[in-house]
């Protein structure tokens, strides 16, 4: 399985997920012959944003990369992974400790679990939240389907729109509708890692995502 976590702190290894990412997003947007516009219709996300990602300007959060995948009617894997293999009755599939495809936004580090197995009904992913003194969020994160957190390590806050704030220590867990505007962050000083599972919507057409 494709790759391994680089150094946090080397930034060119962080600005080529951004690169890796978007020239992966444009091959597969005009290998279908689809426009800027096409592909935002289909998404539900702006020409702008998509523009961005394509450039390695900006690296998009899940409800985002979901939004693009259902758009140009891949799995969310084939984002990460230019080569796989379908999910078939019967299979197993084991990930072996750095096996994960890494990609890092301005607030998480998202480890892709399975990035070569396409097809699948879920997309599991362990992640590194940074301390919420320190990240920045420009809207909240919903997609549809259904989500399942665990906290690994740390403690975590979790927001929901029109919710209280949660606050989760080592070995809790959360299930809830990701339709829902929410956001997660470590609480304190130290980062925390959780184990996120994300279930696909399978209608591919992107629409309750709205633009962003």
């Amino acid at each position: 399985m494709p790759g391994t976590q680089p150094n946090p702190t080397d930034r060119a290894a962080l600005d080529d997920s951004r690169q890796t990412l978007g020239a992966r997003v444009k091959y597969l947007r005009e290998t279908r012959g689809l426009t800027l516009q096409t592909l935002a219709d289909r998404s539900g996300l702006a020409i702008s944003t998509i523009s961005k990602i394509e450039r390695g300007l900006m690296a998009p959060t899940y409800d985002r990369f979901s939004g693009l995948a259902q758009g140009l009617g891949v799995d969310v894997a084939e984002l990460f992974a230019d080569r796989g293999r379908e999910f078939e009755t019967g299979t197993i599939a084991v990930a072996r400790q750095g096996d994960f495809a890494f990609h890092q936004t301005e607030n998480y580090t998202y480890e892709m679990l399975f990035p070569d197995v396409h097809g699948k009904s879920m997309v599991p992913m362990r992640g590194t939240l940074k301390p919420r003194e320190t990240v920045h969020f420009d809207h909240m994160v919903r997609h549809p389907g259904e989500e399942f957190l665990m906290v690994l390590t740390g403690r975590v806050v979790v927001q929901f729109e029109g919710q209280d704030e949660l606050e989760l220590d080592e070995g809790d867990c959360l299930y809830f509708d990701s339709g829902r505007g929410h956001l997660y962050a470590a609480e304190g000083q130290e980062e925390a890692r959780i184990l996120v599972v994300c279930s696909t919507s399978g209608d591919g057409s992107g629409d309750d995502l709205g633009p962003v």
